[in-house]
């Protein structure tokens, strides 16, 4: 995969593999968590890490603050090479990035002020600038009123807050998320969303969200890369990698939240509610898939949706049809010819 990157790049994977190590001399083992990764994340936007369990997105991301050293290839975050770096060298990058845990990693002995404050006391921050900030947040993650309370006083998506106002507290350019919704109800993940989306639109942060969850995805991610066994599978837009998935891990997780194609066991029921010529058409905002069916009725052909239906993310339309076409046989073909001219046409049965 060959990426060309630019002056607006925050984090270049080129190459990057993590290989862990093991087992005896008669039966070492090798584990390629990241393979031969090469990768752009662009400044401002939230990008997404998906995968199955083991997939290598966990690792990836702790390549970028340097939790897990690289085994080769080379690394750069905000301009600056994160391999072969000791811990020293590593402090002033962590400095620009924040991450946000699954399990919150609060202190429990602290109040949510005091788990806000102590990044900045590390940092050195002088008593009322910590102050300053500690409020700041307090009111950006809407826990004001929560100042005094310890974490065991909180809600999970509350505990989620304290978190991201803590990762934000020294002012970073990164937020890293790993599984940072995957404890929570629907509800409160979708409230955490929210917030995450507010930190990168109104702060101009960048995020790099680790998730197994393709909802999570589509609700908020610009772009997504999709790992699986250590390599990365396929990257784009959030809604081209929906509307157009390549591959087959992707089309996985596509149709985990967007079931529109019929089961081989399905079929059977529709064939015998809808006996017409079906056929699966791919639809996107650049279709013009209703104007060439109302011109084929003029020639006898009717249809109607037996399977599918139409989502909208990020103000684009995009599914699959199923439809049942009935008609004189010649019809019908001429009708499946002018689909294939402005979209993906499969054929189910005939």
């Amino acid at each position: 995969m060959i990426v060309e990157s630019s002056e607006r790049t925050l984090v270049r994977f080129r190459d990057v593999s993590k290989v862990y190590t093991g087992g005896s001399k008669r039966a070492p083992r090798v584990v390629n968590a990241v393979d031969t990764v090469t990768l752009d994340i662009t400044k401002g936007e939230i990008f997404a890490v998906i995968g199955y369990s083991g997939a290598g997105k966990s690792t990836l991301v702790r390549l970028i603050n340097g939790l897990e050293p690289i085994s080769s290839g080379s690394l750069e975050v905000a301009g600056s090479r994160v391999d072969g770096k000791s811990e020293t060298q590593l402090a002033p990058i962590r400095r620009k990035i924040g991450m946000i845990f699954q399990q919150f990693n609060l202190f429990n002995s602290r109040t949510v002020a005091g788990n806000i404050e102590y990044p900045l006391k590390r940092a050195g921050w002088k008593p009322e600038e910590r102050n300053q900030r500690v409020t700041e947040l307090l009111a950006f993650v809407g826990l004001t009123d929560r100042a005094k309370n310890y974490p065991e006083q909180l809600s999970g998506g509350q505990k989620q807050r304290v978190g991201i106002a803590r990762a934000l507290a020294s002012n970073p350019e990164l937020l890293l998320a790993d599984e940072s919704t995957s404890a929570l109800d629907p509800e409160t993940t979708q409230e955490v969303l929210g917030l995450l989306r507010r930190v990168n639109r109104e702060l101009g942060i960048t995020i790099v969200l680790i998730t197994h969850e393709m909802d999570v995805v589509r609700s908020i991610a610009d772009r997504v890369a999709v790992m699986d066994s250590g390599r990365v599978v396929e990257v784009g837009t959030t809604s081209d990698v929906f509307a157009y998935p390549q591959a087959e891990t992707t089309r996985k997780f596509v149709s985990s939240v967007m079931r529109t194609v019929p089961r081989e066991d399905e079929i059977a029921k529709v064939r015998q509610e809808h006996p017409g010529r079906l056929i699966l058409v791919d639809v996107t905002d650049q279709n013009r898939i209703g104007s060439v069916l109302s011109e084929c009725a003029r020639d006898g052909v009717t249809f109607e949706i037996a399977f599918g239906g139409i989502s909208m993310l990020q103000s684009r339309s995009f599914g699959t049809l199923t439809l049942s076409l009935n008609g004189p046989d010649t019809a019908v073909e001429n009708t499946i010819v002018r689909l294939r001219e402005i979209t993906k046409v499969e054929e189910v049965a005939r």
